[in-house]
């Protein structure tokens, strides 16, 4: 198995890749036969994403790579539950993976649900209440911060998620106090296709 990049290498080389696909100069890799071939028996990721699920949001697209170089998980608004964490200590503890990326955007609807939700009162109904309410605490805070505009209000969901990651998680908190792993918060921005650094935990 190839040396596994450090937290630092790996947001380099998602920096990189956004920078392709902001300027239109993908080079689309790791999307051959001979690389899915490789890849059959053993995966060796460099990062994990942890993205909403909106259709814009296609992390291999947007950070211009391949196969089995990334480790996605994704819900709607990056809500946070048992089986996210499991995925997500998975990639740290069993696939070694150096850094976890919280990938927001934008114009975000389930953020944009939950603040009508807080502002109105009215609760969607089935699971999409339960979205709402993971996300709920995240437009409290923006809301008492004085932030009202939702994609602002989405960047401080996104530095929620990676608080609430890292304190939730003993397998990850203790990942990034050895040094040997990192989370970001990351912000998609949909207009320009930028990709934007809004918070960390850990050295990069």
């Amino acid at each position: 198995m190839k040396k596994q990049l450090t937290p630092a290498q790996a947001w380099l080389r998602l920096r990189e890749g956004n920078a392709r696909f902001v300027a239109a100069n993908a080079s689309h890799p790791n999307q051959d036969a001979s690389r899915r071939t490789s890849l059959v028996n053993d995966q060796n990721p460099f990062a994990v994403i942890f993205g909403c699920s909106d259709s814009r949001l296609a992390a291999e697209i947007i950070f211009d790579l391949g196969l089995g170089d990334v480790f996605v998980v994704r819900t709607a608004g990056q809500v946070i539950d048992d089986a996210v964490l499991g995925s997500l200590e998975y990639s740290v503890s069993v696939l070694n993976v150096p850094l976890i990326v919280i990938l927001g955007h934008d114009n975000c609807g389930a953020v944009s649900a939950t603040m009508d939700a807080v502002e109105t009162g009215d609760m969607p109904v089935g699971f999409l209440r339960d979205l709402v309410e993971r996300i709920t605490p995240s437009v409290l805070t923006a809301r008492r911060s004085g932030i009202l505009d939702v994609n602002a209000t989405a960047i401080e969901h996104t530095k929620q998620t990676s608080k609430r990651l890292v304190d939730s998680s003993r397998v990850i908190s203790d990942a990034v106090e050895r040094g040997s792993a990192a989370v970001v918060g990351v912000s998609y921005r949909l207009d320009e296709g930028k990709a934007v650094l809004v918070s960390g935990f850990g050295a990069l």
